[in-house]
């Protein structure tokens, strides 16, 4: 395995003695990366939806998926070349900060399992109470993933190219800059969140009929979970030094959704005691929420993060 103690002495980017880039120069190539990845949808009538296209539409999810995958192949090779030019790495080290080696499968795995740990309650949901477990023997969420171009999107080309722009080309660059990891942690997925808020023009134009005070307060919501969700996902990102952690993260969320936190837990075909079920439902989500709390920092250790454990108190 690599040791990158000598990296770390080298660079030391959570130092107050070394800073190749500003904290506003960081700031503004990630509001830039941002807007090279969302605007283009809205330049090419391909992309562009209106009244009579959706962006749930296969052509328009190819189309913006091309985009996306041209805005984060230019992107990483910026901070790349940041990383070579201006901080001076080796290509090797450089490779590390953007997450893509070592690949980290075990960190990746222990990622998932810390993730899990969050929603066991959803789980039990979704595999014993609705029977999903069956779903899984017969391989249908894989065939549905690789025959169903809006859950591919959802599950794969979504959260894999996402996290290529705020994590992979992102993170690394506030690490160079002043500013403390803990804040990089709770500050720049701020502007992960504000790239979704372009979905309240795209809902509006769907659901014309719907009260601009519910949509919006819709898009705040969808602000605020995706800006906690950014804040973890850099997290574990700066933890394990991952990309594949990141995205196995990602992509697991994705496909889980949003747990159920209030209401009665029932079977899709009536069986079963119905309070039994909402009585261990809940009581997972609570024990779930407390594991994840206390595995939160073990889970994520590793030899590969792009700091050390101190640099978080700091």
């Amino acid at each position: 395995m690599v040791d990158f103690s000598e990296v770390f002495h080298r660079l030391n980017p959570w130092s107050k003695d070394t800073h190749p880039i500003s904290t506003t120069t960081a700031s503004l190539l990630l509001l830039l990366y941002a807007l090279s990845y969302f605007l283009p949808f809205y330049t090419s009538p391909l992309t562009r939806p209106s009244p009579t296209l959706s962006r749930d539409n296969p052509s328009v999810i190819r189309a913006r998926i091309r985009s996306v995958c041209i805005s984060c192949f230019f992107c990483c090779l910026s901070t790349f070349l940041i990383l070579l030019f201006v901080a001076n790495l080796s290509v090797s080290d450089a490779l590390h900060y953007l997450g893509f080696w070592p690949l980290g499968l075990t960190e990746s795995a222990r990622a998932l399992a810390l993730t899990a740990l969050l929603f066991a309650g959803p789980l039990f949901l979704y595999l014993v109470v609705d029977d999903g477990y069956k779903d899984w023997l017969r391989g249908d969420p894989l065939k549905e993933v690789w025959g169903d171009m809006l859950v591919w999107r959802n599950i794969v080309a979504g959260p894999l190219t996402e996290e290529l722009l705020f994590r992979t080309s992102s993170v690394p660059l506030f690490l160079l800059s002043p500013l403390p990891v803990s804040q990089t942690i709770f500050l720049s997925p701020i502007i992960f969140g504000l790239a979704h808020v372009h979905h309240f023009y795209e809902f509006r134009l769907q659901n014309p009929r719907v009260p601009v005070f519910a949509a919006l307060l819709r898009s705040i919501f969808q602000f605020s979970f995706t800006t906690l969700f950014g804040a973890y996902a850099t997290f574990v990102f700066i933890r394990t030094g991952s990309l594949l952690a990141a995205f196995a993260v990602h992509a697991f969320c994705n496909g889980m959704g949003l747990p159920k936190v209030w209401g009665r837990v029932e079977r899709y075909d009536g069986r079963g005691n119905d309070k039994v079920w909402t009585g261990v439902y809940y009581a997972l989500l609570v024990a779930g929420a407390y594991g994840f709390g206390r595995e939160l920092w073990v889970l994520t250790e590793g030899g590969n993060g792009l700091v050390p454990t101190s640099a978080f108190r700091r």
